[in-house]
């Protein structure tokens, strides 16, 4: 069994959103959402350190209040990818470090999928995994109303494995196609976007431009796999919770109650 390498967690934290600005200092029920990301991700017990990435002083303010650990980045990164990097590097991330990009809108967040995230590069191929991903079933049967929106929406994204648990491809669109129609050939996969990649992986990958299969999906994992790196698939149980937009923080609440029942 391969020894897991030191593991950081890295939430980006912008403060500017298109469709949401100041999202990560939101309240639900009484704490900035980037705190209760924060609270999940240093819930697992895999990490050597979980810390914030921000561009802004008034998350860095926020986060020193709620005893967060942050870092300032640059205001000029085009994607959290890039700020996880900078990130990466200022807490001295070594070549063979895992560096886990946590969605900073996942106030919901499972510290047990962290856990399934990491889980392939302790397994018995360890050292070879140089990324990692997860994905999810429907939750709902695809012959379903609910299941077949879901599986046809441009906001779900789907993934193809290989017999190795590998991605194949991943897409907007509806895949695997059933041309049959039959429902016996393999159901398609949510991917869920949370992504561990090895710091020399990350380095390589920030380098790279955008190919064009990541341009015409506005899908950035597609650079991976148009440049031959290979990315794991962990299956999960667990479904997301986002917060994309300001009507769906009313959701967040109304399960942090359940949960708390």
């Amino acid at each position: 069994m391969y020894t897991l390498p030191p593991c950081f967690g890295i939430i980006p934290a912008r403060y500017d959103s298109s469709r949401f600005p100041g999202k990560p200092l939101v309240d639900i029920l009484g704490k900035p959402m980037f705190v209760r990301v924060f609270e999940r991700a240093q819930a697992c017990p895999l990490f050597k350190q979980v810390v914030l990435a921000t561009d802004d002083e008034r998350i860095l303010d926020a986060a020193k209040t709620w005893q967060v650990p942050a870092l300032m980045t640059s205001r000029k990164h085009e994607s959290g990818t890039d700020r996880v990097l900078e990130a990466a590097r200022l807490l001295g991330a070594g070549p063979d470090a895992v560096v886990v990009n946590i969605q900073g809108d996942e106030p919901l967040l499972e510290p047990g999928m962290l856990s399934e995230l990491l889980a392939p590069f302790a397994g018995p191929d360890g050292a070879q995994v140089q990324a990692a991903t997860l994905a999810r079933a429907l939750a709902s049967p695809l012959d379903s109303p609910s299941g077949r929106a879901e599986a046809a929406s441009p906001d779900r994204v789907k993934v193809v494995l290989d017999s190795a648990g590998r991605a194949l491809y991943f897409s907007r669109a509806l895949i695997p196609y059933d041309r049959d129609g039959n429902g016996t050939g393999a159901g398609p996969l949510l991917h869920i976007g949370l992504y561990a990649l090895r710091m020399a992986t990350l380095e390589r990958f920030a380098a790279l431009p955008p190919g064009l299969l990541e341009k015409t999906e506005k899908l950035e994992q597609l650079r991976l796999l148009e440049n031959s790196i290979p990315l794991h698939v962990a299956i999960t149980r667990h479904c997301c919770h986002g917060v994309d937009r300001p009507e769906d923080v009313e959701h967040i609440v109304k399960i942090l109650l359940e949960q708390e029942k």
